[in-house]
């Protein structure tokens, strides 16, 4: 799995068809098939695994935590709006399975921390699976071996090398494919709504948290009487709030500021008593009732242009309804305003990558916030995830970039597809296995209502 196993060497300018067919096996020089690299043992990172395993592929899993699923430890505390039956990849049940685990209650919803515990750690001790992960391993880039971005000559008979940090020694791999699961988790947008990081916000970083933090837990000291502004129109957001307005119970002087770019605030309620994910749809109805009741206030539209410390805390300068305004004295900001993929360590592969919603380019038309509603995502698969690298995919969340309706089960589906064909069973490639409820009635209007981020437009 090093760098010393070279494939070949093109020499010149040019191959003649003889010598590329004669070349084209990606073999080992001792005979051996190189494996898949997967990319993230999350979720759908851990699913390309089992599908891989279940086929017989060989493959490396390549995890830049401690363990699997180290992303979803993070916001371990928070429960999922999804029950557990659209949370488990099915091969990866049927391995568990076949060792002894015992399934979860498939209508119960469970936490990150459950998730984690009861599934995605069993799947990854499976021996199917465990003597392949390479954990503590940070993937510094991915390319060809010897052959830069620019070379065409031979390039899809070349292994890929990726290379890597592990437990903080230099190491290179060698695979036949990559599978890009690493996800958009840990490189959020910022709270300016022109998208840009600006100096003044990310000298604030300690005042500010992005992403739902342990409010009720670890973090209660943090907040507890204190005046706090929200970021973001999504449901993440929405659990922050709600969090806040139980902390609030105990600590009566906690001051909660919902600040949102959407036109109204009744936007933000989502299905409510429609959606298909109950759970869901209750954190519309609760968080109306804060709203109506005082508990939380709500501001908007407003946007925030920059973000700076001031002699009273933290200030938000921006505009509201069209005219400059800003919000002063707050202590900390939670700001959830989704996510956007990290492209660095694929900049040496050929990608097709959507300039708007920074997704896999055909997927765009399907998931674009801009003009498609909520809900309304066909099934997908291998051939709609090509790269012009071949052999190369981005799958799970990354492969929406900024767009936010990305369900896991349709990260499963994804893999399931190009796991088969990478395997060479290209019929079950092209085959839609995908079940998936209706996410419920999406509360944009595409005319004129959501100008939030893509990521908390409606997810």
């Amino acid at each position: 799995m090093t760098n010393q196993n070279d494939l070949f060497v093109v020499k010149g300018c040019c191959t003649s068809k003889k010598d590329v067919s004669e070349k084209a096996s990606l073999n080992r020089d001792d005979g051996r098939e190189l494996p898949v690299a997967i990319i993230g043992a999350g979720p759908v990172g851990l699913a390309a695994a089992a599908h891989l395993a279940s086929r017989g592929q060989s493959f490396i899993l390549l995890e830049s935590g401690k363990q699997a699923g180290a992303n979803i430890k993070s916001w371990g505390h928070i429960r999922l709006f999804s029950p557990w039956r659209y949370n488990i990849d099915k091969a990866a049940a049927r391995l568990l399975s076949a060792n002894g685990w015992v399934q979860p209650q498939l209508e119960a919803l469970p936490t990150g921390e459950e998730l984690v515990e009861h599934y995605l750690k069993p799947l990854s001790r499976l021996p199917e699976i465990k003597p392949f992960i390479h954990l503590n391993t940070k993937v510094l880039s991915v390319g060809r071996k010897d052959t830069d971005k620019m070379k065409t000559a031979n390039r899809e008979n070349i292994p890929f090398v990726i290379h890597a940090e592990e437990n903080g020694e230099y190491k290179t791999y060698e695979s036949k494919a990559v599978i890009d699961a690493a996800g958009t988790w840990g490189n959020p947008n910022p709270a300016s709504s022109s998208g840009i990081w600006l100096a003044e916000e990310q000298l604030l970083k300690e005042k500010i948290y992005y992403g739902i933090p342990d409010i009720l837990g670890s973090e209660q000291q943090r907040y507890r009487n204190k005046r706090i502004a929200v970021v973001g129109g999504g449901h993440s957001a929405i659990n922050a709030l709600l969090d806040l307005a139980e902390l609030k119970e105990s600590f009566p002087e906690t001051e909660i500021l919902w600040i949102m770019r959407r036109n109204q605030v009744e936007d933000s309620y989502g299905g409510e008593e429609k959606d298909a994910l109950e759970a869901r749809g209750r954190l519309g109805s609760r968080i109306r009732q804060l709203v109506d009741n005082g508990q939380v206030e709500a501001i908007t539209p407003f946007r925030i242009q920059l973000v700076k410390k001031s002699e009273t805390g933290i200030e938000l300068i921006g505009s509201q309804n069209g005219k400059p305004g800003s919000l002063e004295g707050i202590d900390e900001m939670i700001v959830n305003t989704g996510s956007r993929p990290d492209f660095a360590m694929i900049n040496e592969l050929r990608t097709s990558i959507d300039s708007a919603t920074e997704s896999v380019e055909a997927l765009a038309p399907l998931i674009d916030p801009n003009i498609h509603s909520c809900g309304t995502v066909r099934p997908h698969g291998e051939k709609e995830l090509r790269q012009p690298e071949k052999n190369f995919y981005i799958v799970g969340s990354k492969s929406y970039g900024r767009a936010p309706t990305f369900l896991m089960a349709t990260g499963y589906e994804q893999v399931r597809s190009v796991a088969a064909y990478l395997s060479g069973d290209f019929a079950a490639a092209e085959k839609v296995e995908l079940d998936l409820p209706e996410t419920g009635v999406c509360s944009v209007n595409l005319k004129s209502s959501c100008d939030e981020p893509a990521s908390t437009c409606c997810n």
